[in-house]
């Protein structure tokens, strides 16, 4: 019984597909937007063609990127604070009973509450500043990743734990040893999806009360119909938050080398 496989394409092709890849993606998208501009009729107050979009980044730029600047400051700020303060509660949680058993209800009540609920008590109690974005997109990402990590840290494989017990370890040592490095893969995941929605929180503050960033000018150009102005600050959000992703994806992967992905296909 022969084996039939499907010849995969060369290496060469595979790199130049992977490289084109974003390119036919965003023309896709491009000529889908084209065309339903011109299927509907739709007037350029409701869904402006791109090619009118395109001019305004252009013209706009100088506007465009002062507020750009802002809120990718909040959201990176608010992305790593964020985390951090995250990897800091997982660690109690997952080392001591106490405290996850009256941490962990705090955790899951808090996300019952509409972020758009806090985001005005934030500006009132931090200002119309960076202080009150940062935090927020610090909320958002807060949950994802504490969850993330506290999983990881929970779900230690029990035969490495054993072992390392069986020559001796301590506490500490399990958890720095073992412990910690067994559960940085979860926490990678939890940062992804972070770096995802940080974007959200800030752009939510802005709404809210701000003098600075996307969020704040895309308010100001739909109260004025600039459609065409809103989306422009919508591709940028999307270029900055996509850029965002993989560069902090190919720097975890970087720094979890032994990390496996079985979806990477075999050279």
């Amino acid at each position: 019984m022969t084996n039939r496989t499907t010849p995969r394409p060369p290496l060469t092709e595979r790199r130049l597909l992977k490289l084109a890849r974003p390119f036919i993606i965003i023309a896709a998208l491009i000529a889908t937007w084209q065309i339903v501009v011109s299927v509907t009729g739709a007037p350029k107050y409701m869904l402006p063609a791109p090619y009118e979009v395109w001019l305004t980044l252009i013209k706009r730029h100088d506007v465009l990127l002062d507020h750009a600047r802002y809120t990718i400051a909040e959201t990176v700020i608010g992305l790593f604070a964020g985390a951090s303060l995250g990897a800091l509660a997982a660690l109690p949680m997952a080392l001591f009973a106490p405290v996850r058993f009256w941490l962990m209800p705090i955790l899951l009540v808090s996300q019952a509450i509409p972020f758009f609920a806090l985001a005005p008590l934030l500006v009132l109690w931090l200002g119309f500043g960076l202080g009150s974005k940062i935090a927020m997109a610090a909320l958002i990402i807060f949950f994802p990743v504490t969850v993330a990590f506290f999983d990881g840290l929970s779900r230690t494989e029990p035969g490495f734990l054993d072992l390392a017990r069986t020559m001796g370890a301590s506490r500490w040592r399990l958890l720095t040893h073992v412990r910690l490095p067994a559960a940085l893969p979860s926490f990678a995941s939890g940062f992804r999806v972070a770096t995802a929605v940080a974007p959200i929180g800030a752009v939510i503050g802005e709404w809210v009360g701000s003098s600075h960033g996307l969020g704040y000018l895309m308010l100001h150009a739909n109260a004025r119909v600039q459609i065409d102005m809103v989306f422009a600050c919508l591709l940028i959000l999307c270029a900055f938050s996509i850029t965002q992703y993989f560069l902090v994806d190919r720097a975890l992967r970087a720094a979890l080398p032994w990390q496996p992905d079985s979806l990477k296909p075999a050279k």
